[in-house]
């Protein structure tokens, strides 16, 4: 029942019909993302994810991570199971062939990554946070940095990891107090960092920080910041590690959820300071780790549909095997399991409709994302780094709560036994929590959505989207007609609701941010509809091919109306939260 299967068939689709996995392989620098390779790519992930990764989500749950004498200890299997990932050469699917990388398309490597977050969240944190890590020194780091650290973190020799949260500079990065002082080439780092996922562990032999800290004379506030590589152990001229740096892991977190991952408190310089090098130049920090942070807003989206897709697989499994009730219309002594209960089957279509359309909107912002690393025409790519821009903050925070409310789902399902651990239902709703807190709380995305990425263009990339949704082919079948119907209403209510917030923000930017939340729930709802209804209309041109699987496409487009049905009117009832926000800000907060 705990298992975990991956739904290759659903994410080819998804890849093909929604994202433009073809588009993709004709971009340069793609064309090695061959049909046959991804197909083997995916097969192969598989196997990993159910074989050897899966069995661990348990396990990791139970157990925990451990600190013991000031250094981390992970659960049984885990030293193992990465070692296997690794000699797999998985950790090095997204990265550039330059520095060791198998240069895969972001589409191709979200899927393989959405699979490891299904197994094991607690495990796939520790490869999350290196990948935006990588990024970061790829774009930002000096030639010898690179050549230094990204063949050893590419391969997943070594990891790295994202040191931003202090104890007083949560969501207020600017408020960071960790000095920095130059000396000899290098800084000396002292201060102390908090929540720090895989911030010490023994998966590898070294472990490379990406610290946040402020150089005397620094400008206050996130002006101020540096950013710098701060290895556990210092790197000797060959690239070994050599003496260990001036770094304690002073406790670990006991945490709702996600037990295996390590997060930690840790100590930079309590002896004679921690040896940092510079990343970039001084007072920049905040820019370059936004790289780091934006990959991970993704990556942390794509955790709300794996832990959405686990919880569905696990419901389904016990709504075929358990026996209760006598479901409408069957015999008198007809004993048949609870999926033919109609709300069973309800919820049921809820979560895959929900899980689905999730895992839609993550898939095509990372094809966006390789359009405008890719595409040559630099107009074109602009364009499409302004949509994923956009998308973003959307997949982070909409993916993320819908990942949380399809595990309470799977849980009502399971009845009493799901409020039981040992059945596993409750801790993908534990583990789900935390995803819509870190990498800046769900409503941070809001804000940024609407203060950041729509008022910078005034709408503009929110516009062309809605122009592209308007576009879509017209309904053949009653079915598309139908998702159609309630797809239009919601784009009208979403353009609606941008011009409103648009028009409301040079007036009353505090009353504008009373409804971004609302908003960005909208722009989710919307937007996944729209690519719901794509799949739809790509279901409903491939049923007539010959050797078609009809089932499998009947499922596409019932799912893609239930979804229209449930989900796009409530969508385009938003616009009232959205345009009536301003009423929070009349009662006195002292009466909340």
């Amino acid at each position: 029942m705990n298992s975990y299967t991956a739904p290759i068939a659903d994410m080819r689709f998804v890849m093909e019909a929604v994202a433009g996995l073809g588009s993709i392989q004709a971009l340069p620098g793609c064309e090695q993302a061959s049909d046959d390779l991804v197909e083997a790519i995916l097969e192969e992930a598989g196997k990993l994810a159910r074989n050897v990764i899966a069995p661990l989500n348990d396990i990791g749950d139970r157990e925990g991570s451990r600190l013991v004498d000031e250094r981390v200890r992970t659960p049984k299997g885990f030293i193992e199971a990465y070692a296997e990932y690794v000699a797999g050469g998985w950790n090095a699917l997204p990265f550039a062939p330059e520095h060791g990388g198998q240069g895969m398309p972001l589409l191709v490597s979200t899927a393989v990554l959405e699979m490891w977050n299904s197994a094991s969240l607690g495990f796939a944190l520790c490869p999350l946070l290196n990948i935006g890590a990588v990024d970061l020194l790829g774009k930002h780091g000096s030639a010898e940095q690179q050549a230094t650290f990204l063949p050893r973190m590419i391969t997943g020799e070594w990891t790295g990891t994202m040191n931003l949260t202090e104890p007083q500079a949560g969501s207020d990065v600017g408020a960071v107090k960790t000095r920095a002082v130059k000396e000899d080439g290098h800084y000396r780092i002292t201060g102390q960092k908090i929540f720090i996922t895989y911030g010490d562990h023994d998966l590898t032999p070294n472990i490379i920080h990406m610290v946040l800290a402020r150089v005397q004379g620094a400008p206050a506030g996130t002006r101020g910041l540096s950013l710098f590589i701060v290895p556990k152990f210092l790197v000797a001229a060959d690239g070994a590690p050599g003496a260990r740096n001036d770094i304690r892991t002073v406790s670990l977190e006991h945490k709702l959820g996600i037990h295996a991952s390590p997060t930690c408190v840790l100590a930079f310089g309590d002896r004679e300071g921690a040896i940092g090098t510079l990343v970039g130049e001084e007072n920049r920090g905040i820019e370059y780790m936004f790289t780091m942070m934006n990959n991970a807003r993704l990556n942390v989206g794509l955790q709300g549909v794996a832990i959405a897709e686990r919880a569905t697989q696990q419901a389904s499994d016990y709504a075929r095997q358990r026996i209760q009730g006598k479901p409408v219309g069957a015999k008198a002594d007809e004993n048949r399991p609870i999926l033919h209960h109609p709300d069973i089957r309800r919820m049921l279509l809820s979560m895959r409709a929900r899980t689905e359309a999730a895992r839609a909107l993550a898939y095509f912002t990372a094809a966006t994302a390789d359009r405008a690393r890719c595409n040559p025409d630099s107009a074109q790519a602009e364009a499409e780094q302004r949509l994923t821009d956009l998308l973003i903050p959307v997949v982070k925070a909409w993916c993320t709560d819908l990942g949380t409310a399809v595990a309470s789902t799977g849980i009502q399902i399971h009845g009493g036994m799901g409020y039981i651990e040992e059945t596993g239902a409750a801790q993908h709703f534990r583990d789900s929590r935390i995803c819509a807190i870190y990498e800046g709380t769900n409503g941070i995305q809001a804000n940024d959505l609407l203060g950041r990425k729509l008022m910078r263009d005034q709408g503009e990339a929110a516009f062309a989207l809605l122009a592209r949704m308007r576009q879509t082919g017209g309904a053949t079948n009653p079915d598309l007609i139908a998702i159609r119907t309630h797809l239009d209403a919601g784009i009208e209510a979403l353009d609606t609701a941008t011009r409103d917030l648009i028009a409301l923000w040079p007036v009353n930017q505090a009353e504008a941010l009373c409804g971004a939340v609302p908003y960005l729930r909208m722009f989710g709802w919307v937007t996944a509809g729209w690519l719901m209804a794509l799949a739809a209309a790509e279901a409903e041109a491939k049923r007539g091919e010959e050797g078609a699987d009809r089932p499998f496409l009947d499922a596409k487009i019932l799912t893609a109306r239930f979804f229209a049905e449930q989900y796009l009117p409530p969508a385009a009832s938003l616009l009232s939260a959205v345009r009536n926000g301003g009423t929070i800000l009349r009662l006195d907060p002292e009466r909340l």
